[in-house]
């Protein structure tokens, strides 16, 4: 394995159209957004959060109607998609993912980390290579419980956990 701690033939790319990393296997030429079964977890979450998150996306004129929201997420067993860009297969269950939100949402509020800090390494959003960013975004494209809480907030707050069928959330407010 290398300093990614993926297998050999294994590199990471960067896609111009959705502007985020995915994974390329040189030898047989085949690419996907989720990393390698066999891919060593701790050394590519270490090697994402250091060589390819994003920086954090800039204004945008005409926004009307719209927010601009970066969140962490936890997934769980009985999330859609118990698969994230850290882990192919998340075994932990909705208790086990809420232990760690709060866990996250604890050390935010006493300052010892960002939101953005820890979606960058701690996220099962591939947002985490865009310190969590969803970018701008108008009401009906979120999930409901998701959209409800991001609408509530003020600029600069954060929710407590919510929970969607993707997992649990924390969402911070950036516009």
């Amino acid at each position: 394995m290398m300093e990614s701690g993926l297998p050999p033939n294994w590199v990471v790319r960067w896609s111009k159209s959705r502007n985020i990393p995915y994974y390329f296997n040189t030898a047989r030429n085949e690419s996907q957004w989720e990393p390698p079964a066999d891919a060593d977890q701790v050394k590519l979450k270490a090697y994402m959060a250091s060589k390819h998150s994003a920086p954090p996306l800039q204004q945008q004129p005409n926004q009307e109607g719209k927010i601009r929201c970066a969140h962490l997420l936890v997934k769980h067993n009985q999330s859609r998609r118990p698969s994230s860009w850290k882990e192919p297969e998340i075994t932990r269950t909705k208790e086990e993912a809420m232990e760690i939100i709060l866990n996250f949402e604890a050390r935010i509020r006493a300052g010892e980390a960002s939101l953005a800090d820890l979606a960058t390494s701690e996220s099962d959003c591939s947002s985490a290579r865009k310190r969590g960013d969803l970018g701008f975004f108008g009401r009906g494209e979120m999930q409901k419980e998701f959209e409800d809480a991001a609408f509530a907030l003020k600029v600069g707050e954060m929710s407590h956990p919510v929970e969607t069928a993707s997992g649990i959330h924390l969402i911070e407010r950036l516009a």
